[in-house]
């Protein structure tokens, strides 16, 4: 199909180009030969009169003017892919379907199971695929890579549907046999201590580091980082660090490690975990479908007894 004399076919390798800034890796995600992917950068820096892609070294790098169609592109693609790829009914028995779904390690370990066990109970055939914790998920629910967002409220994108799901509190774990575990965990202990955080990879900060500094005014002192908030627990066995984790994870992990579990000695407000997904596809059915799976199985995890 061609529109205004483009074939339409060349905006999905100029997409495809844009992201992976090499013409082999484009081509395996296009399932096209090199030879191929590179006449069909040939005919789109043809039609936009511009390199589109020049070499640095031994990278790709965008060109002004195909910095300004990337995410233009990528609009259109998802466009197209809600309004007309899309099946128009949704049937979670018979469906092969691969929902993509960020969440976090804590997310997958607290709140996932609930969701796996809704969709057995009505013989789901889809697939689950849960991609891994980035530093900005907004951007994989932009460019269609992800299907939905489980991720706190202050994450969230301005721009798409969202809807609160559960709140979750924090409490400190400390090793069982440490001297942090002997008397009250004050404020005055907690800031001395060392800490056990997590980094989402590409990140450049935490949520609760910036929390800390703007309610309270203080900096913790940061010993050791994870890329995963399930480590956290484990990480504190055999010293006097902290970790501060969420709730229902600490609570699961104390099943398995020495550890011992104490209320921040500073106030730490709840987290909101949302669900979002992209403006174009609230009337997705598998999506309107999933949606509802989410609200369910947080009211499940919420009816589950709390663990001492």
């Amino acid at each position: 199909m061609r529109f205004n004399r483009l074939d339409l076919n060349l905006l999905v390798a100029l997409d495809a180009l844009l992201t992976e800034r090499s013409i082999t890796r484009a081509a395996e995600r296009l399932n096209l030969s090199p030879s191929a992917t590179s006449n069909a950068l040939a005919r789109l820096r043809e039609y936009f009169d511009d390199e589109l892609l020049v070499q640095v070294g031994r990278k790709m790098a965008p060109t002004p003017r195909a910095l300004g169609l990337e995410e233009a592109v990528r609009d259109v693609l998802v466009r197209v892919d809600s309004a007309i790829a899309i099946p128009p009914q949704f049937d979670p028995s018979t469906s092969d379907r691969t929902f993509r779904i960020f969440a976090s390690d804590y997310t997958q370990l607290v709140f996932v199971p609930h969701l796996l066990a809704l969709a057995s109970a009505e013989r789901c055939a889809a697939r689950f695929d849960f991609l891994p914790q980035v530093s900005n998920p907004q951007r994989s629910l932009e460019r269609g890579e992800a299907d939905l967002l489980i991720i706190p409220r202050g994450f969230l994108s301005p721009d798409h549907p969202q809807e609160l799901l559960y709140a979750e509190d924090f409490v400190c774990a400390v090793w069982r046999d440490g001297t942090m575990a002997r008397g009250p965990l004050s404020a005055e202990r907690y800031l001395a201590a060392g800490h056990v955080v997590m980094q989402p990879q590409g990140g450049t900060g935490s949520s609760f580091e910036q929390e800390m500094a703007t309610r309270h005014g203080v900096t913790r002192r940061v010993a050791v980082t994870s890329y995963g908030f399930a480590t956290l627990p484990a990480l504190v066995v055999g010293t006097d660090f902290v970790a501060t984790v969420h709730a229902r994870l600490a609570r699961q992990m104390q099943q398995i490690y020495p550890i011992e579990l104490r209320p921040s000695p500073l106030p730490i407000a709840p987290m909101e975990q949302c669900m979002q997904w992209h403006k174009y596809k609230s009337q997705d059915p598998g999506l309107v479908w999933l949606r509802s799976l989410l609200r369910r199985a947080a009211v499940r995890m919420d009816a589950e007894p709390i663990k001492a």
